[in-house]
């Protein structure tokens, strides 16, 4: 920690030319997975001021969900455009903090999910989801932050999840070839590529009231299949599918039907969504168990046996999702 303040205080002295700038008390966030991410207290000329720090893991290149500053310059983009995302005052790609690139976000006021949901009714949570959501699809490709990025293609997508699925657990996955055979026969004609946050789920948004306050945690987010975000919103509001096992991210007592509704998008197309998303957290749920059982990075998460259920009634979801007709 002394090394971070240190180059943090240093850095934005120089950044905001505050000569008198002081970094205070820097505490690791404990709520989510986000990894190198930390509250920092900040005394500037107009008071103390709190703030978000985040840095690339120690020793990794800082590429894909390590590159922090392409996550600072998306946020900047749709912050300049109203949307409910952090503001950026400081980003670098440079080595600069404890030999690392960093984003400075201002710490947004907002309930996490756990405690917004039981309070507030459910519907209106959804619709202000999706408002969201909306928004978020509709910027130019131009003004995303990333609009030099080639889009990625469903099956660059599909790759990519099954790339994953091979590196997780395998005696939790073993009707993932099933489900991937699946979605390779049934996959759907694309969409105009759009910003999408790859990880759109309660669990990675703030509410004020029942309102979206923030999105956060922007580390895997491309250009590419919009419905890939209605997708994941979906699944991880579905706990209740997984035979008793336990679903990240939080849940509101609403349908799929009601979130496909909302955004106005086609069901029969979604089935196909839904069920490459369920694909999707399988692979990354069963690849951080493994990592896990090999305490190469322990998660008290995933010492419940509701783990193995959630991660298996996934992918029975997935299967049932595309060999059955009929409503979500």
């Amino acid at each position: 920690m002394d090394s971070i303040r240190a180059d943090l205080e240093s850095r934005l002295r120089r950044d905001w030319r505050e000569p008198g700038l002081r970094v205070g008390r820097i505490e690791p966030i404990a709520e989510g997975h986000s990894g190198f991410t930390y509250w920092v207290d900040i005394n500037r000329a107009g008071g103390e001021r709190r703030y978000v720090l985040r840095l690339s893991p120690p020793g990794t290149r800082p590429a894909g969900a390590a590159d922090v500053a392409r996550q600072g310059r998306i946020m900047a983009a749709l912050n300049a455009r109203g949307l409910p995302v952090p503001a950026i005052p400081a980003v670098s790609e440079e080595p600069v903090i404890d030999g690392r690139p960093f984003v400075l976000m201002a710490a947004v006021a907002g309930d996490r999910i756990e405690a917004a949901g039981p309070r507030e009714r459910p519907l209106e949570i959804a619709a202000s989801v999706v408002e969201v959501l909306t928004r978020l699809h509709e910027v130019p490709v131009a003004e995303t932050g990333i609009g030099d990025e080639e889009a990625m293609p469903l099956e660059g997508e599909m790759v990519r999840w099954a790339m994953l699925m091979g590196r997780a657990a395998p005696d939790l996955t073993g009707r993932a070839t099933e489900l991937g055979g699946l979605l390779a026969e049934g996959r759907p004609e694309p969409h105009e590529p759009t910003l999408v946050h790859g990880d759109y789920h309660l669990g990675n948004l703030l509410f004020r009231g029942h309102e979206v306050a923030a999105v956060l945690d922007w580390e895997i987010a491309q250009i590419g299949q919009p419905l890939l975000d209605l997708g994941c919103l979906c699944v991880m509001v579905a706990r209740k599918r997984f035979g008793g096992g336990t679903a990240p991210g939080g849940s509101i007592d609403v349908e799929i039907g009601d979130f496909v509704r909302l955004y106005g998008a086609d069901e029969e197309e979604m089935r196909w969504y839904l069920a490459l998303s369920l694909y999707k957290y399988a692979a990354i749920l069963g690849y951080n168990l493994m990592l896990h059982r090999k305490g190469r990075r322990p998660d008290p998460m995933y010492e419940s046996e509701a783990m193995a259920l959630t991660i298996g009634g996934m992918i029975d979801d997935g299967i049932e999702m595309l060999t059955n007709a009929g409503g979500f």
